[in-house]
């Protein structure tokens, strides 16, 4: 279950709360009853297992034993003539 991080109106005080996603929101401070609102904060997000590393989307570096890649020219067509 997601835990809410909550702050009071009046008096400042700051808490936690551990609820359900069908739960109501909490709207009064525990210390003083005054109204509260829920604090957005960024998630902290950890990828674990293989794919997340960031040299996965990375070109590989070509090494000295690699052949260089071959120049490729065009050659233009000559136009057709209408008969």
């Amino acid at each position: 279950m997601p835990t809410y991080e909550y702050l009071c109106n009046e008096c400042e005080n700051s808490f936690e709360a551990v609820q359900s996603f069908t739960e109501a929101a909490i709207e009064q401070c525990p210390k003083c009853n005054g109204e509260v609102r829920k604090v957005y904060n960024n998630v902290g997000i950890v990828f674990k297992g293989s794919g997340f590393y960031k040299t996965d989307s990375r070109a590989k570096p070509a090494t000295s034993s690699e052949s260089k890649p071959e120049i490729k020219t065009e050659k233009k067509s000559e136009p057709k003539s209408k008969e």
